[in-house]
């Protein structure tokens, strides 16, 4: 299976940005340095709302 590129919004400041769906480190918001993302051997698992998936 491959990842998938996912828009996210933060939770705490709603900034959106680009992850990994399948990120292997901690995704932290670039604004207000949440995580948005945490590792899980697979898919992360994403603490923000997933906006779009990137095609």
């Amino acid at each position: 299976m491959t990842g998938k590129f996912l828009k996210v919004k933060c939770p705490d400041c709603q900034n959106e940005q680009i992850i990994f769906d399948r990120a292997a480190r901690v995704v932290k918001c670039t604004v207000c340095g949440s995580v948005i993302a945490e590792p899980r051997g697979g898919k992360a698992l994403i603490k923000g709302e997933i906006v779009e998936e990137m095609k």
